[in-house]
């Protein structure tokens, strides 16, 4: 893409893997299938908790919320990215790579307080069960939840109109499969210090903030899980939290792996770390939304009893 001005600047260019093209079919087979489970797993999540009057409380709540979330966060990427592998023109709109770049941030940093909320949820059912219908009750985490989103749009509004108000007089070219907001402050040519202080602002509250209460809440469920005399007491117990554990370790795991690895010095490097950046920026933005409601159901027999109750009420239905 040749030089251009703010005013010219229309739309831009998506490189994605268009220099690998061996990789592109498979990408587009593994994503696809990765979409469809991601529609249909967190869906049914939706729907049981929904239906399913045992499964109307506060965890499930939020559960419901992560499952939304996860849907609204890949649906605003992935059809596009598949259909970049079916065309050319590899190329996105300047107000759809905002909408874009505002929906990835208001969900990443929704989903970063939600999960804390979650673990504050998981703490008060294990360090104060008989307390919990009283702190837990609906006026407190219908508007925690709430919380969450407003949060996370609030911010994402912030992030995506500093970088959408900076002159693009540069190439339109984003080597990226989406608008990642890194990726698209590359191309400013004017001052990004701005935007950089809002970041890391916006870090330390929506990842560093909610990872602190997350682990200190779990260090006093495991102090308490640990005083339980009988081990099949601390079994129940640990139980109704690993899923949301091995949520939290997935999600901050690819964070942390994402941002925190070395980056390669000599050009050559450079071009394969970029590769994996890439394909480690799939697997945050569709591996875990694929494998939350997996987890869930499958660790979780109050969710797999209720999606056979549902099955079974319409098998019912259909045979009368």
């Amino acid at each position: 893409m040749g030089k251009t001005n703010q005013s010219s600047v229309t739309e831009f260019v998506l490189l994605g893997l268009s220099g690998y093209p061996e990789l592109e079919a498979i990408y587009f087979v593994l994503v696809l299938f990765m979409y469809l489970v991601i529609l249909l797993g967190n869906g049914v999540i939706i729907i049981v908790s929904v239906c399913d009057s045992h499964l109307h409380t506060p965890m499930y709540f939020f559960l419901s919320n992560l499952s939304f979330l996860d849907i609204c966060y890949t649906s605003s990427s992935i059809p596009l990215f598949l259909s970049s592998f079916l065309t050319t023109k590899k190329t996105i709109s300047f107000s759809g790579c905002g909408v874009q770049m505002f929906l990835s941030f208001a969900m990443g940093a929704t989903e970063c307080v939600l999960l804390s909320m979650m673990a504050f949820d998981r703490y008060v059912a294990i360090c104060n069960p008989l307390r919990y219908p009283i702190i837990m009750s609906k006026n407190s985490y219908v508007p925690m939840a709430a919380g969450s989103w407003i949060a996370g749009d609030v911010n994402s509004m912030l992030q995506t109109s500093l970088a959408m108000q900076l002159p693009f007089c540069g190439d339109n070219v984003i080597n990226h499969f989406t608008c990642e907001i890194l990726a698209v402050l590359k191309l400013a040519c004017a001052d990004i210090s701005i935007n950089v202080i809002s970041m890391v602002v916006a870090n330390m509250i929506f990842l560093v903030v909610p990872v602190l209460f997350i682990f200190i809440s779990y260090v006093f469920i495991l102090s308490t899980i640990l005083r339980i005399p009988s081990s099949e007491g601390r079994r129940k117990a640990f139980s109704t939290c690993s899923a949301h554990l091995t949520v939290v370790i997935i999600f901050y795991g690819t964070i942390l792996f994402m941002y925190a690895k070395p980056k390669a010095k000599d050009s050559s490097g450079a071009d394969k770390v970029q590769v994996t950046d890439k394909i480690i920026s799939l697997f945050y933005g569709v591996v875990t939304p694929m494998l939350n409601p997996l987890i869930y159901s499958l660790r979780n027999k109050d969710v797999k009893a209720a999606v056979k109750n549902i099955l079974c009420q319409k098998c019912f239905s259909g045979g009368k």
